[in-house]
């Protein structure tokens, strides 16, 4: 392998700060196992949250555990190479392939041929020399006129037998069928079996009440509706018995066992109906010890249709003409029921009963079963030209999708490349007058944010949502230009994916690192403003308290002034203390304007060519650390840490400098040639004052500290 890799000179081109292998020509592909993988760009990826066709994608994960490895690559790459004559075609983009372009040399590849031949045919082309995966993916037309292709699974259509194109429906009908190759349903040997063999158990089970007739139907044909009958009043006549054989055994149970005083009066406050639940709870008729069952008279009102059905249809069919039922003639009843009971609860689960005893009978009699199977071996039979025929699909996919999928994976040439996107890039968020290109689908935004803040990256995590639909998806956007003063987590935008879809987008987090440096120039002053600012306004909210609740005091004052209070004694005015608070703030005064002077007056004694210098000083000092800590972290900032949240082994750091950074996020700009009017109707009015007081106190200091009155 070493002999052989060194034969190859591979070539490389660098880029986000190491190097990058490059895939030129069908030489390159071929040689591609040879590679190092530790010159790989990734070593796995994902399935999903990817901008390439999932079909592609699942041909070549072939353990299917939704990640792509390397080894997966190397042999997706060296089945398409031994397919080709001249591998170097995939290179050129596009989805046809022409036939001659086929390897035939092998049997494998002259199979393929013949497929894609017959896929040009079955789609009316016949006689054309190229194929596209067009052709392909319209399964219908490639299968459907074909009787037989390879799945195992046959139609109506497969059978030349009107009687079995009958019978294959009525399967696919009763056992739900399965999605043949051509698009309609159908059936499979599974389903055959298991047909046949519940439509010999329903036979079965019709003929144990044939031959077992006397004992299963006692009544005939009426057996059904007389055990419907009964199994109404089952229960409750059990009921009605069981509380009478209580009452024999001891009479005092006869007023618990009928409806008591407390019932009465409930159900006599109700609005009753004829099968009013209350009523219904009550035995069937008065319990008394020893008592036969009324069947006519003293029957609860709530159950008299019912039992009258069972007298009619159960009762005098069994034991003649009857007003009263015994305890004993019950158990006769149960027992003479019993048969069809356990028959019914035999009764197989299954859905070909749909179809009728006779027509089951009729279908079990003929024997279809080896017919319906010797039409699925058939169909077998043609697996590995059907094979073929999904091995041209997975040839063109091959062609159309595998390189770009290798300029992400063994390279990050498309990420790279401004011409192109990178699969992983999901489209484009228009957002604070910017349009940020490195966007991601994340599935959970907690999890990848726990790896992505690693990227040294400004990253804004966007809920996506489309108008009038359930669609939802997250992205993180990453801001590399601009600043990040108007970022903030509930921030909406726009955001457009690879199909030109547009999604309304929020922000939901935010991971927060420098954008650029010259944004790490002015936060210092921006903090310094926001502290003011704040001081600010903490002390105007104060001092609102204050006045808030002074006026509250004089107003209480006040009312009970006019109530007749005596008055509040007012303090005496103690000299001392004022003395001493005039003296702090006269101090105060004096170190401030002491520090302001000596500024100035050490600014003036400067030679007028060092003040600038020294005012540049000034602006490095405050502006300088911030500047350096952004530098440090821009040159830190990677891709890896975004992808390797997302489920990648990226097997490099791929660096965004800052360049390549503001290409991937634009900041709004007009467009070349565009006129601006700069007269804004609505612009404030400037005002001189600020200059004047700032002169002024300039202007005096200078003067106390030349009359003497400063003295240093």
């Amino acid at each position: 392998m070493a002999e052989s890799a060194r034969s190859h000179n591979w070539r490389f081109f660098r880029a986000g700060g190491f190097d990058q292998v490059l895939i030129e020509n069908a030489e390159d592909l071929c040689r591609l196992d040879e590679l190092d993988a530790k010159l790989w760009a990734s070593l796995s990826c994902p399935t999903h949250n990817l901008e390439m066709d999932a079909a592609t994608l699942q041909l070549i994960d072939s353990d299917t555990d939704g990640r792509i490895r390397l080894a997966e690559i190397i042999t997706a790459v060296r089945w398409a190479c031994s397919m080709l004559h001249n591998p170097g075609i995939m290179l050129q983009e596009g989805s046809s392939l022409p036939l001659a372009a086929i390897n035939d040399s092998t049997p494998a590849g002259a199979l393929l041929k013949a497929s894609a031949q017959q896929i040009l045919v079955n789609r009316g082309s016949c006689g054309a020399d190229t194929i596209d995966i067009a052709d392909v993916l319209d399964i219908q037309s490639v299968f459907g006129k074909t009787r037989f292709n390879g799945d195992g699974i046959i139609t109506s259509a497969s059978a030349d037998d009107e009687e079995l194109r009958r019978l294959i429906s009525e399967i696919v009908q009763c056992m739900g069928g399965v999605a043949d190759r051509s698009g309609d349903p159908g059936m499979d040997a599974s389903m055959s079996k298991q047909f046949f063999e519940d439509v010999a158990s329903i036979c079965r089970w019709h003929e144990k009440s044939i031959s077992d007739a006397d004992v299963i139907l006692p009544l005939g044909e009426e057996t059904a509706a007389a055990h419907r009958s009964y199994s109404v009043v089952a229960a409750k006549i059990d009921d009605y018995f069981s509380r009478c054989r209580l009452a024999s055994f001891d009479p005092r149970a006869v007023l618990h066992m009928n409806c008591t005083d407390s019932q009465l009066s409930a159900i006599g406050s109700a609005t009753l109906s004829g099968d009013a639940q209350e009523t219904r709870d009550l035995p069937l008729a008065r319990i008394e010890a020893g008592q036969s069952l009324p069947l006519v008279e003293g029957v609860n009102p709530a159950w008299a249709a019912a039992v009258q059905s069972f007298r009619q249809q159960v009762v005098q069919p069994l034991l003649g003409e009857r007003e009263l039922l015994s305890a004993e003639e019950w158990s006769i009843i149960k027992l003479r029921l019993a048969p069809f009971a356990g028959w019914q609860a035999s009764r197989p689960a299954t859905t070909v009963e749909a179809l009728g005893g006779e027509r089951l009978q009729a279908i079990l009699a003929a024997g279809y079963q080896p017919a319906i199977d010797a039409l699925i071996a058939r169909d077998l039979e043609r697996q590995q030209e059907a094979n073929a025929i999904a091995g041209v699909e997975k040839l063109l996919r091959f062609r159309r999708d595998l390189v770009t999928l290798l300029r992400n994976f063994v390279n990050f040439a498309n990420f790279y490349n401004r011409d192109s996107r990178a699969i992983f890039q999901a489209g484009t968020l228009f957002l604070d007058g910017r349009s940020c290109e490195l966007c991601i689908r994340v599935d959970d935004v907690a999890k990848h944010a726990a790896v992505a803040h690693l990227g040294r990256t400004y990253l804004a995590y966007c809920e996506c949502r489309r108008h009038k639909s359930a669609e939802k998806m997250f992205i993180v956007a990453a801001f590399m230009a601009g600043d990040s003063e108007n970022l903030m987590v509930g921030r909406n935008g726009v955001f457009y994916d690879r199909q030109g879809r547009d999604w309304d987008a929020t922000i939901v987090k935010i991971i927060d690192h420098p954008i650029s440096v010259a944004q790490a120039f002015w936060s210092p002053y921006k903090r310094i403003g926001k502290m003011i600012g704040e001081q600010i306004e903490k002390m105007a909210a104060a001092r609102d308290k204050e006045m808030q609740t002074r006026a509250a005091t004089t107003i209480t004052e006040t009312g009970k002034k006019v109530e007749g209070a005596a008055p509040a004694k007012p303090a005496a005015f103690d000299v001392g203390k004022f003395a001493g608070i005039f003296a702090a703030i006269g101090l105060a005064i004096g170190a401030i304007g002491t520090a302001i002077a000596t500024l100035v007056t050490g600014f003036l004694s400067l030679p007028w060519w060092q003040m600038p210098l020294a005012l540049v000083g000034v602006v490095l000092a405050i502006s300088l650390p911030s500047m350096v800590i952004a530098s440090l972290k821009l040159r830190q900032r990677n891709l890896a840490p975004l992808l390797d949240a997302n489920g990648w082994a990226v097997n490099t750091q791929a660096r965004i400098n800052i360049s390549f950074g503001r290409s991937l996020t634009q900041v709004a700009r007009l467009p070349e040639g565009a006129q601006r009017r700069l007269d804004d109707p609505f612009a404030d009015k400037p005002s001189g004052w600020p200059w004047i007081l700032l002169m002024s106190a300039l202007a005096g200091g200078c003067a106390a500290w030349w009359l003497g009155w400063l003295v240093f």
